[in-house]
């Protein structure tokens, strides 16, 4: 990837101008290894590592076994050195493990934090004490300019048709409403899960691409056999608005709602308060049952590893940009 000078150092030398989402239950030590070995930014949420009342945080081991794994990586391979990783911290209200995990990552120096549901100006010096960055995920120029305020270093603009709680505008408008005043590292998350769709997300002007549902049918990924199945088989038209899981508007598999016994068709809205992510809580198992999924699945066709869905999307993306450049020069 070629030098860009919105991107902070660690944000520079990728294969590809692309960050792999963190994704609640799917995302794990296998798939994030995975994802910086073929060079692209792994992630992971902190929550996600869950571990038995009484138990050794099962964060802390996740974080040994990503850091040793990557950094022998890097020894054999110095010509081809992994890419960074990074963890999201959900930082709602709710989440009462928030003041542990932050912990654990600065003592484990994380490089890239991915703060979503809030910005906290004490997670982000957090991070900064450690030595890492802030991307904090948003989905409208309001909740931008907030997160900027309290000391993010960067944004994800999560725009309509992107996986999990996904906003509701376009990308061609919030990424340029961004672009109007923010001139730092950008990226964008919507749909974008082939080489043409990354390419066009840097013609927005989003500096990297924010890339989730493909991962799930890959074969490092922690999910059901049936999810990755689901996401082979289904294309947009098969993706549901709903805000009833969750409390928040977010976009789920149809098939899935309908195999739970509810109507995808005829769903009642959630209330933003039942939004909870305590440890334990009925609503994560609710989540377990409802799959959530971004519009982009169409180009989905076959269970593959990580590293070749990297290849794919590569070839795609240096392709769409000869041809761009060949008709340019025409």
């Amino acid at each position: 990837m070629r030098a860009n000078s919105r991107l902070p150092g660690i944000l520079q030398n990728l294969r590809l101008p692309m960050v792999a989402s963190p994704m609640f239950i799917i995302s794990g030590p296998e798939l994030v290894i995975a994802q910086c070995k073929a060079g692209i930014v792994g992630s992971f949420p902190a929550l996600n590592a869950r571990e038995a009342e009484g138990e050794p945080p099962m964060l802390e081991t996740w974080l040994k076994r990503i850091t040793e794994e990557l950094d022998r990586h890097n020894q054999e391979n110095p010509d081809s050195p992994a890419a960074p990783f990074a963890v999201n911290q959900i930082v709602h209200r709710s989440n009462q493990r928030l003041e542990r995990d932050v912990e654990i990552c600065a003592r484990w120096r994380v490089p890239i934090w991915i703060t979503s549901l809030g910005a906290r100006p004490e997670v982000n010096d957090a991070a900064h004490q450690a030595g890492g960055i802030v991307l904090h995920d948003v989905i409208n120029n309001v909740f931008a300019r907030k997160a900027i305020e309290k000391g993010a270093d960067g944004l994800i603009a999560v725009a309509a048709g992107a996986g999990g709680h996904a906003g509701p505008q376009s990308p061609f408008a919030l990424i340029s409403e961004i672009r109007e005043w923010f001139e730092g590292p950008l990226l964008l998350s919507g749909s974008i899960a082939t080489g043409r769709a990354l390419l066009a997300a840097r013609a927005l002007g989003a500096d990297l691409g924010y890339v989730g549902s493909a991962f799930i049918a890959t074969q490092e990924a922690n999910a059901d056999p049936q999810y990755k199945q689901m996401i082979i088989d289904c294309g947009a038209d098969d993706i549901v608005t709903s805000s009833l899981f969750t409390g928040v508007s977010g976009n789920y598999l149809k098939p899935s709602i309908a195999r739970a016994g509810l109507d995808p068709d005829a769903l009642p809205d959630g209330d933003v308060e039942s939004m909870n992510f305590r440890e334990g809580q009925s609503k994560a198992k609710a989540w377990s049952q409802i799959w959530g999924a971004g519009q982009g699945i169409g180009a989905v066709h076959d269970l593959v590893t990580a590293g070749a869905l990297v290849d794919r999307i590569e070839g795609e993306y240096r392709d769409a940009l000869a041809q761009l450049c060949a008709e340019g020069g025409a």
